[in-house]
């Protein structure tokens, strides 16, 4: 019935023009929203179409395997909300450690990686046992979470300790860890798996970290014409899939910046609203959405021209955005 639902949907969607031909989903975008605990879903077009109610906090968000299922972090209640895609409800929910944030899926999706903030811990879910099998002490107030594509290694922010864990997943022990700027927020991992970008928001960089060496390989930082470096806070990142543009939202400078991963350049600075916090990418890359945790709305840029092209209101606090289109 899945498939049925989104052959039409996808079908009825490239006639309207508001899909992309090849696209596999519904189109629909999903936004977490921190303080109004619901997740807005948008149709292609960018219609509100539904507002889940969720446990309290949602933040980061990720679909299962066949984007049937989405996964929702929720930090108040120490849960993982779980919503059905085809009837956007809330269908179950997994119980985590204290204040769940950000969370990964094992390459084979069947465990989860989620950073407990106030635990200081990562725990590993086992999905068919729906038990934690693995408690792993952190620095203070773990957040970025990213697992290696062979599922051996996953990495992990310390916001407090300024740190990156690397930590072996078979063992569950924190093998090394990298020192970066202060208060490191999110991860991206280029394609061919080299280079693990981190965003330092206190200290207004990104960290480039070669997975060989695990160690620090470049520093790039970001100031907006106008603003002071302190104002300039990146957070979320995006990666296009050939790994030749990084897009970082750079939070209190109320803008995203396009890198050139090569040549580590910025090629523009696209003004969107009030501390731009995370960002995605549609499967075709013609377009970004920008989530703005202050002016509580999304920007989509056009990814052609490099221009913000509209506003969108959703809820208060929105803190993550995925899209159903692969």
């Amino acid at each position: 019935m899945r498939g049925v639902k989104h052959l039409l949907a996808v079908v009825t969607a490239v006639m309207l023009g508001t899909l992309p031909a090849g696209a596999a989903g519904t189109g629909n975008i999903f936004v977490s929203t921190e303080k109004g605990n619901e997740v807005i879903v948008l149709s292609p077009d960018y219609q509100v179409i539904k507002r889940i109610p969720t446990s309290r906090r949602p933040r980061d968000m990720h679909f299962n395997q066949d984007h049937t299922k989405l996964y929702v972090a929720c930090g108040d209640d120490d849960a993982i909300d779980i919503i059905d895609v085809d009837s956007l409800e809330v269908v179950d929910s997994l119980l985590t450690g204290p204040s769940p944030e950000v969370f990964a899926f094992s390459p084979d999706y069947s465990k989860i990686y989620v950073s407990n903030e106030e635990d200081s811990m990562l725990e590993t879910i086992d999905l068919e046992s729906r038990v934690s099998i693995q408690h792993i002490p952190t620095g203070a107030e773990p957040e970025g979470v990213v697992v290696s594509k062979d599922g051996k290694t996953v990495y992990v922010t310390s916001e407090v300790a300024d740190m990156v864990h690397v930590i072996d997943t078979e063992t569950g022990v924190v093998k090394d860890n990298i020192f970066v700027g202060t208060r490191p927020r999110r991860f991206v991992m280029t394609p061919d798996g080299t280079e693990l970008w981190v965003s330092a928001e206190l200290s207004s960089e990104i960290y480039v970290i070669d997975r060989a060496t695990d160690e620090v390989s470049d520093v790039l930082s970001f100031l907006p014409p106008g603003f002071r470096p302190e104002d300039v806070t990146p957070v979320g990142m995006a990666i296009t899939a050939d790994g030749s543009r990084v897009l970082v939202s750079l939070g209190r400078a109320n803008h995203i910046a396009v890198v050139d991963t090569k040549s580590r350049d910025v090629e523009k600075y696209i003004l969107v609203g009030s501390r731009a916090w995370s960002v995605a990418l549609t499967h075709d890359e013609k377009t970004a959405i920008v989530v703005n945790g202050l002016s509580d709305d999304i920007t989509v840029v056009d990814m052609e021209s490099l221009e913000p092209i509209k506003s969108i209101p959703v809820g208060r606090v929105p803190h993550t955005v995925v899209i159903d289109d692969e």
